[in-house]
């Protein structure tokens, strides 16, 4: 699966420096529930306790993953990483959309790295990033899958100009690997948007200032009946498989950041349904 390449290694893959700020969290299994086993969350991250929220799979941890700086600024540098141990099952989610501010030449760099062991899922769901203009913003993620692991993995962007003119955010780079424990790329998939061609686009996407993407890797998805829920709520979508068996690749395009997300969280649920066997309670926000 390949998008709009980047030349060279893609900015947030670069070696990470003395100033990125890395969190860290690590999910166990015992006693019939999934628990954060480990924690290293220094500022600008902050977690809340898991939560209980599927009365159906009370195993399952939910945590949300809250920043209290704000936004992204210029010069910042953050690393996630998310380990789920065997027989795991957690979703970790953000508390709401995130602003990515201006920045000079340099962009924001966000890089997050999941780990998933045999027989455990593991969902990172982001609200969308909302580019604010002259936002230059770098997003990358690593996947590693286990023999009999699975994910959900789910991350959008939304231009907009607070002042309410036509302004926009200057790049916005995303690349996502997935790969086996071996080292094994399952997927790869890149993408590069310039802020004035994204402007410039305006009426190929039909006015569409927002973007999406969830990667279901595992279990079995129907992509008509998720694209017909989708379309009942206007967001356009499609679904296509992975290379390498891997799962399932979905694709949104909607109006503004809000109807996006809507669209995000059903293209979960959707995940969340094949992986785990149980419609999810509702993530309130």
């Amino acid at each position: 699966m390949k998008a709009a390449v980047a030349v060279g290694e893609p900015a947030a893959m670069v070696a990470r420096s003395d100033s990125e700020v890395e969190a860290s969290l690590s999910f166990a299994s015992g006693g019939g529930r999934t628990f954060v086993a480990r924690q290293s969350v220094p500022y600008p991250f902050h977690i809340t306790r898991p939560h209980r929220l599927d009365s159906a799979r009370p195993d399952i941890a939910t945590l949300y993953l809250q920043s209290a700086s704000g936004g992204l600024y210029r010069g910042d540098r953050l690393a996630l990483s998310i380990e789920a141990r065997p027989g795991v099952c957690a979703h970790v989610t953000s508390q709401a959309a995130t602003v990515a501010h201006r920045a000079t030449a340099e962009p924001i760099l966000v890089s997050t790295r999941l780990t998933v062991h045999s027989c455990a899922m593991l969902a990172l769901t982001t609200d969308p990033y909302v580019m604010f203009p002259g936002a230059r913003l770098a997003v990358a993620t690593e996947v590693v899958l286990h023999p009999g692991a699975s994910a959900v993995l789910a991350e959008g962007f939304a231009a907009h100009d607070p002042s309410g003119g036509a302004a926009t955010f200057a790049a916005l780079e995303t690349v996502v690997r997935v790969r086996t424990d071996s080292g094994r790329t399952l997927v790869e998939d890149r993408s590069l948007f310039r802020g004035d061609d994204f402007a410039g686009l305006g009426a190929a996407l039909g006015g569409s200032r927002a973007l999406g993407s969830v990667l279901i890797l595992g279990g079995t998805v129907d992509p008509e009946a998720l694209q017909s829920r989708l379309d009942a709520i206007g967001v356009l979508s499609g679904a296509s498989r992975l290379p390498n068996e891997a799962g399932w690749s979905v694709r949104l395009l909607a109006e503004g950041g809000g109807r996006l997300a809507r669209g995000l969280e059903l293209a979960f649920e959707t995940g969340f349904e094949a992986l785990t066997g149980c419609s999810p309670a509702r993530r309130r926000k």
